[in-house]
């Protein structure tokens, strides 16, 4: 299972989980680009993440927002 997370002066948010990494990346993308979370300057970052082989969530990728 793969997750997206926000992230922001209050801690984290999870926002999605998705089967194939393939439909996680396009969600990722989307929210990386959404003139919403660029402009809101509360929202500081996204993580995609993915399972590690014990399981646990691996951060695959990281996005600020400037």
């Amino acid at each position: 299972m793969y997750s997206i997370r926000t992230h922001d002066a209050w801690g984290s948010v999870p926002v999605g989980e998705f089967s194939s990494l393939e439909e996680a990346r396009q969600a990722f993308a989307a929210i990386c680009d959404d003139p919403w979370y660029r402009l809101d300057g509360t929202v500081r970052g996204a993580e995609l993440l993915g399972p590690d082989p014990d399981g646990q969530p691996r951060r695959l990728e990281w996005f600020a927002f400037s």
